[in-house]
């Protein structure tokens, strides 16, 4: 496993890491989810994701009854939850000072933990300013429920925001973003977020690097009956996420893994680490044989040469411009 630093920061997380959404609390239970967790600790996993919102809750119950029963040491792993949607009450919602400190006290408690290494805003509150955003998560910090926080899916604008905030009065500047991330999805990352690379030192915990699936092939011949796209409340990956454009594109690149001796998932999975602003990469898995496949992805990086580059940019058609 290789180990990559959070941005400029000390903490140290292992390149391909293990997420929770969907699977953990609903498309699979508790034993599946140890033997995913399993064999991903036993890959040199060390970072573990998850969210408030996953599962109503239950994925973190989930994950936090897996990691007590295996007795894993807390200090080997980075865990993080995300806070936005925790209910249907108005205040079981949103990033307010109140649905923070509330929404951090149950998750640690459902993941059966004092703390979590990382703790984000699973989305920017319009409804909230972001100066009470900021300093309810100083808080958090303060008191050591979590160790860094971070925002997901925030324009780099709200970003450099609540930075400038946090610096102005003397509070914990957010340190890391997790934004969606794959061949099909670019422009955010490698653009948009570049000045939070370069001024911020930010770190980033990438999620879908598979595109909801589509990546793997899986949706070349239709939607198969226990894929994620069928799945009641998943329908949009339908409209969204796989068009006959894409599918085509994803047969395209199928002769490029194989001259590499590898899977589109693979390739996919290398394609994101060799990004050298990821800092790591979040797979799902709802079998412990997919967890030993998408490991296996470290591998191809170094194989994915300018030439292999060029031939994916060729296929793909979106690498996005300079301004």
């Amino acid at each position: 496993m290789e180990y990559r630093r959070m941005g400029k920061s000390g903490l140290k997380l292992s390149a391909l890491s293990l997420g929770a959404w969907v699977t953990y609390g609903e498309q699979v239970g508790e034993e599946i989810a140890r033997d995913c967790m399993t064999a991903a600790f036993e890959a040199g996993v060390n970072f573990f994701d998850n969210a408030e919102g996953y599962g109503r809750g239950n994925a973190e119950v989930v994950m936090g009854s897996v990691i007590r029963k295996a007795g894993w040491r807390r200090e080997k792993l980075v865990l993080s939850t995300k806070l936005f949607w925790g209910g249907s009450a108005p205040n079981d919602m949103g990033l307010s000072h109140k649905h923070i400190v509330e929404g951090v006290h149950k998750a640690l408690k459902r993941l059966q933990t004092d703390y979590v290494d990382l703790l984000f805003c699973h989305r920017p509150d319009p409804d909230t300013p972001i100066e009470e955003t900021v300093r309810a998560m100083d808080i958090v910090v303060r008191q050591g429920k979590a160790f860094y926080w971070g925002t997901s899916e925030w324009s780099a604008a709200e970003i450099v925001r609540a930075d400038a905030l946090a610096r102005q009065y003397g509070l914990t500047p957010p340190s890391v973003e997790q934004p969606q991330y794959h061949m099909f999805h670019r422009r955010r990352f490698e653009q948009e977020y570049d000045i939070l690379y370069r001024e911020l030192g930010y770190g980033t915990t990438t999620w879908s690097p598979l595109a909801s699936g589509l990546l793997t092939g899986k949706y070349n011949a239709g939607v198969p009956a226990d894929s994620r796209a069928a799945l009641k409340g998943y329908e949009w990956i339908q409209g969204a996420v796989i068009t006959p454009e894409r599918i085509e594109k994803v047969k395209r690149l199928a002769p490029i893994a194989a001259d590499l001796g590898a899977s589109l998932a693979q390739l996919a999975l290398a394609w994101c680490l060799r990004n050298p602003n990821v800092s790591t990469v979040i797979t799902g898995a709802s079998r412990p044989q997919q967890v030993v496949e998408n490991m296996k992805a470290l591998d191809l990086v170094p194989k994915l040469t300018d030439e292999v580059i060029e031939r994916i940019e060729a296929v793909l058609g979106n690498k996005p411009r300079a301004d």
